[in-house]
């Protein structure tokens, strides 16, 4: 039985709902599988898992500032273990920016914190409109506008393929 430890970043929630799938297929598959936030996982989950995965949302074409810090601080850590890395962001709905090799955000991601997981995904994510703040609210639909995404604010849109959430979950057996 492995010890997977997801580690997790959100900016509204939805990152968390693509681990809580995840770690339901995990489980289903006989692994022992924990999770926490970037922001309060600790030296000790991190030493006693054999696998860490990080799964991170994007806003404003980047990654929260303490995914940048969790993989830089135990970069030297995650040499040792078995990693996986998955994204979660809108550009992920195009077909053509759905996987990691087509992904402009995780592609730029790694190469800045200089790290390369063994396994990597892009799920795309969701739009809240009416959970948005009016300065968010416009700036979304103002990128969606000019990439041709969904601009009614009334409305919440996810793009999430969940078979391909699963599908990642396979690559652990």
């Amino acid at each position: 039985m492995t010890r997977i430890l997801l580690v997790h970043s959100t900016t509204d929630g939805h990152t968390i709902k693509i681990s809580d799938v995840i770690i339901n297929e995990l489980t289903q598959a006989g692994h022992d599988v924990s999770q926490c936030s970037v922001t309060e996982v600790s030296a000790d989950q991190l030493d006693n898992a054999d696998t860490v995965i990080l799964g991170a949302s994007i806003r404003y074409g980047k990654h929260q500032k303490s995914v940048y810090d969790f993989v830089t601080n135990n970069k030297s850590l995650l040499k040792t273990k078995k990693t996986a890395f998955f994204t979660v962001n809108v550009v992920a709905r195009k077909e053509n920016k759905n996987t990691p090799e087509t992904n402009p955000y995780i592609n730029k991601f790694l190469d800045e914190v200089e790290w390369q997981p063994d396994i990597k995904g892009v799920f795309a994510g969701k739009l809240n409109y009416p959970i948005y703040g009016p300065l968010d609210r416009f700036m979304i639909r103002l990128i969606m506008y000019i990439t041709k995404g969904p601009t009614d604010t009334s409305k919440v849109y996810e793009f999430t393929n969940w078979e391909s959430v699963k599908q990642f979950a396979l690559n652990f057996d």
